[in-house]
């Protein structure tokens, strides 16, 4: 495994926590039978040590295997240059990951991100302005549970992805072969609106269940707190029709009725976050947003607020 041999498609997942480590060992796991395709895993420390030793071990509700990709490694120089590079970090880790991931990008290279927000695609454009960087995002409930070990803990683990000229060789490779893997994927001939669809919810919930220190079902059924959740989709909405989005109307609708459906007490990882002093995803989900209203002059009270007062360190309720 710590060798790299000569192969027709050379495919490197960087980010080995729960998405990375989920979807990457289900296409090493199918790649172990293909001697045309190299997996490749850039993973660190006690995780990357695992992976080495023992493999990559995956379960999810359908099945659990152990799986050796081509190469660990956390050195990216090991691997050279690669076909496609599929980023599964954390969105404040992006700036560091694109300088870590260079050595493995030439100008063929297609970058696919996973990660949280609505300008991953478009940071990873201005920093690999030669480069073809496609959208995706995922809706799945994953984790590392210990150094080389994922567990998939639900029974949602979707993938959506997609670039703006809809279909081409490439997209239609990685299709497949994640379909051959076992993921439950689509290709998006209008990417952009997916991106934004997922946005909305993670970037108006992390938002407020953060501020309030409060779960998912009180911004529907708490009735102090359900007009303030409206505000703040209302804001976003208004800042995705300037950008030319084009969600549907009956968004805000739609959200209501899901977030009034889940579990009392389940809240966001931003909120988990934030209370645990960890790092969180401020700026991609909240920041990001106050700056698109500043670039449409288009206020957004009901975010600026709360980006201020969580950037400030200080929570509502604390």
């Amino acid at each position: 495994m710590g060798v790299l041999s000569k192969a027709k498609i050379k495919i490197a997942f960087v980010g080995l926590g729960g998405v990375g480590g989920y979807y990457g060992g289900l296409v090493s796991h199918y790649a172990e039978n293909d001697p045309d395709i190299a997996i490749c895993f850039v993973a660190r420390g006690e995780h990357l040590k695992a992976i080495r030793e023992h493999g990559l071990k995956v379960s999810d509700e359908k099945q659990s295997f152990i799986t050796r990709p081509t190469i660990a490694t956390d050195k990216v120089e090991d691997i050279g240059k690669v076909d496609y590079i599929v980023l599964a970090t954390k969105s404040y880790d992006l700036d560091a990951t694109m300088q870590q991931i260079k050595p493995m990008v030439s100008p063929d290279t297609i970058l696919l991100p996973l990660l949280n927000g609505i300008d991953n695609t478009s940071r990873l454009r201005t920093f690999f302005p030669e480069n073809e960087v496609w959208y995706g995002c995922v809706y799945i409930i994953t984790r590392l549970i210990r150094p080389g070990v994922i567990l998939d803990s639900g029974n949602v683990h979707f993938m959506h992805f997609g670039h703006e000229k809809k279909v081409s060789k490439q997209l239609l490779y990685i299709e497949d072969l994640f379909l051959k893997s076992g993921i439950e994927v689509t290709r998006k001939e209008e990417p952009v609106k997916a991106i934004w669809r997922k946005f909305f919810y993670i970037s108006t919930t992390a938002a407020l269940t953060t501020y309030l220190n409060t779960d998912f079902r009180s911004l529907v059924w708490d009735e102090d707190k359900k007009p303030l959740y409206l505000d703040i989709m209302r804001e976003l909405y208004a800042l995705s029709e300037a950008e030319g989005v084009g969600l549907y109307e009956g968004i805000i609708d739609d959200m209501l009725k899901y977030g009034g459906s889940l579990p009392a007490g389940s809240t966001s990882s931003m909120n988990s976050d934030y209370l645990a002093g960890r790092r969180t995803e401020i700026e991609t989900l909240i920041g990001v947003v106050v700056r698109l209203g500043q670039k449409h002059s288009i206020p957004t009270p009901v975010y600026s607020a709360i980006y201020h007062q969580l950037m400030q360190g200080v929570g509502k309720n604390e």
